[in-house]
This record gives structure tokens, C-alpha cells and sequence, in this order.
């Protein structure tokens, strides 16, 4: 009998059991937890951040592909012949001005130089003693004791000795220049990008010793058509991007828009220099520049940072009355951080710029500074 009762009461109690707690765990879970107090999710408020819609005079900006190129690049040449002794300038390196970049053989100009240093003092005393002798026969004139023509030919042999002392010290001024341009010198601060010479070559008075290329600054060239040549103005501002170097960006202006044009395809090459720190943009390089056209219009500006895109299109989060509301706008342009767009705004709107990521219309806001 016994064991007849507890085969049927244990079913029972597990009966009751599940009868009791579920009803009190599921409702517990659908309250919400305490932490939200009890409201929905898209009920939460959400801190964000807010500027000002601002109405402001923008130019039209138009964007152009170019190319980078060193603003000097000098094949620098020997003054004078000789052969190559010493070359310590490599492709690659980089020299400074007035560095030593190549050394000619010099033992012939020295001996050249003794050499004439040597017939100059033989002329000098051979100046002396004419000058004595045209003393003595000026005296001698002066009383009428000799001819004219032995007087005559006594000054014009001093006249004589005076020219070649003169001619004798300009040979040694001319060997001590060629001497002096044995040694080749970095007429820039530059990168060697080519070698013409080699140690035990003969190189002749104007021939290529390297290449320098000056990276310090860089001019873009850019091929304009000419319905935005005509918009722009040399020392304009333009905003240049190289491809190579993405997420950065350098402040340049026009140096010129030259007055000659390709007829075939209408455009004008237009000139832009810009900083090269680091001499991290290379001759060659593609280039983007952004010019900003002259003359403009009013439009709405808002920062960059509240316009959020929404499939194919894009919105700003307005805040009003505690609550962010969405509102559809067209961005015409970006200029310095901020979107120019058309839409349902006015300036002085408060548009937010963070915590604008997971925010749906309608949902409450608190704004932080």
C-alpha cells in the first residue's frame, strides 16, 4: 500500500512546482531590468553633443588630378676638366649646399701654377732694371746727351716687361680658378637622383658630374579646363592630397595659370606649390588638388560630423523639445570640416554631431557640453 501512494504523489508534486515558479520568473523577465526603469530601449536618454546651423559665404570647389614635381632640380656640371679622383656623392644620398660632391686631379694645375709663379718673378726683376735704364736715359734726354730713338727704346721695353708682369698675373689667377673648381660643391640642398661620373673618368669643362633634386618644396601641375581656369587667381588657396599618402592633406596656393593652353583638350596648366616636410612626396607622384573657384554663395553649413547617411540618402538629428528629429538634406559640398546642405534647417538649428550613430527619430536626448 505504501508504495502504491508514492508512485502517484511524486508526479504531482513536480506538477506543482512548475505550476508555481513559472508564473513568477517569466513576468520578471518582460518588466524590464532594474536598470532602465522600466522602459523600452529606444526610450532611454541619450547624451549627445550639438552645434549650430550656420549660414556662411562658401566658393564652389572643384577637384582635378595633377602631378608632383621638385619646385628645382639641377644637373650640376664641372667648370673645368680633369679626371675624377674622388666621388663621394651616391644616388640616394642626400647633400647639402656647398657640400663636396666630386674631386678632379690637380698635379698638373700645381705644376702650371710654379711655373708661372716662376716666369713672374723673372719678370719682375727683369721690370726692375728696365725701370733703372729708363732713369738713367730720361736724364740723359733731359740734357740732350743721347738720340730720341735710343730713349724711345728704352721705355718701350720697360712699357713692354709692364704688360707681360700683368698678363703673367692674370695666367696665375686663371690656373688658381681652375685649381679652386677642381672640387665640384652642391650648388642646393638636394637628393643625388643620378650619377654621370665615376673615380679614374676624364671629365671635360662642362660636363654632368649628378643630378641634384631639391624635395623641399613641391610644385603640382595641374591641367585646368578652361571654364574654371578663367575662376581662378594666382596665390588662390588649394588643398592638395597625395594618393600615396592617404588621411593627409597640404595647404598649397597657385604660383601661376600659364597663358597657353593645349587646343586639343582646353585646358590651361596651372602651377601649385606646397610644403614637403619629411620630403615624403617624391617626383611623380599623382596628386589630388582641391581649388576653391573665386566668387560665391550663401549656404547652409553644418560640421561634417552630423551628417549621418540612411541607406542612399542622408539625415541630420535635430534637437528639439528634448527629442531628436530627423530631417532629409542634399550635401551640396565640404569645405574646411563643415557640409554645405539644402534641407528643412534654418541657421541658428541645433543639429547633433555625437551620439548621433544609433539615434532614432523621436527618441529623447539630454545635450552635454
Amino acid at each position: 500500500m505504501f508504495k502504491v501512494c508514492c508512485r502517484f504523489f511524486f508526479p504531482v508534486v513536480v506538477t506543482l512546482f512548475l505550476t508555481v515558479v513559472n508564473p513568477v520568473f517569466i513576468p520578471s523577465v518582460l518588466a524590464g531590468s532594474p536598470g532602465n526603469n522600466g522602459k523600452k530601449p529606444d526610450q532611454q536618454i541619450t547624451p549627445v553633443k550639438v552645434s549650430e546651423v550656420e549660414t556662411k559665404m562658401v566658393s564652389e570647389q572643384i577637384s582635378l588630378i595633377g602631378t608632383a614635381e621638385a619646385v628645382a632640380q639641377s644637373m650640376v656640371a664641372s667648370e673645368v676638366s680633369g679626371i675624377v679622383e674622388y666621388f663621394p656623392a651616391k644616388e640616394g644620398d642626400f647633400v647639402k649646399k656647398g657640400q663636396l660632391i666630386a674631386k678632379l686631379s690637380s698635379e698638373e694645375v700645381d705644376l702650371r701654377i710654379k711655373g708661372a709663379r716662376a716666369q713672374r718673378e723673372k719678370i719682375k726683376e727683369n721690370l726692375i732694371f728696365a725701370g733703372k735704364e729708363l732713369d738713367r736715359f730720361t736724364k740723359l734726354k733731359e740734357s740732350n746727351s743721347i738720340a730720341s730713338n735710343k730713349y724711345d727704346e728704352v721705355l718701350y721695353n720697360y712699357n713692354s716687361l709692364t704688360q707681360e708682369l700683368k698678363r703673367s698675373e692674370a695666367e696665375i689667377e686663371r690656373l688658381l680658378y681652375e685649381l679652386k673648381h677642381k672640387q665640384v660643391f652642391a650648388p642646393i640642398s638636394g637628393f643625388v637622383a643620378k650619377e654621370h661620373i665615376e673615380v679614374g673618368e676624364w671629365v671635360n669643362a662642362g660636363g654632368p658630374v649628378v643630378t641634384l633634386v631639391d624635395l623641399s618644396r613641391i610644385k603640382i601641375n595641374v591641367d585646368v579646363p578652361e571654364r574654371y581656369a578663367v575662376m581662378l587667381s594666382s596665390r588662390s588657396d588649394v588643398k592638395v592630397s597625395i594618393k600615396s599618402l592617404p588621411g593627409r592633406q597640404f595647404a598649397g596656393k597657385v604660383q601661376s595659370v600659364l597663358p597657353s593652353g593645349d587646343t586639343g583638350s582646353r585646358t590651361y596648366p596651372v602651377r601649385i606649390f606646397i610644403p614637403n616636410p619629411g620630403f615624403k612626396i617624391k617626383n611623380g607622384m599623382e596628386a589630388i588638388a582641391l581649388f576653391s573657384l573665386d566668387g560665391g554663395k550663401n549656404a547652409l553649413l553644418v560640421q561634417k560630423d552630423a551628417v549621418v547617411p540612411a541607406g542612399d540618402n542622408k539625415i541630420v538629428f535635430t534637437v528639439r523639445d528634448g527629442k531628436a528629429l530627423h530631417v532629409m538634406v542634399k550635401v551640396l559640398g565640404y569645405y574646411d570640416g563643415n557640409a554645405a546642405v539644402e534641407g528643412d534647417l534654418k541657421s541658428g538649428d541645433k543639429v547633433v554631431i555625437r551620439g548621433n550613430e544609433r539615434l532614432r527619430p523621436g527618441q529623447p536626448v539630454m545635450v552635454t557640453e
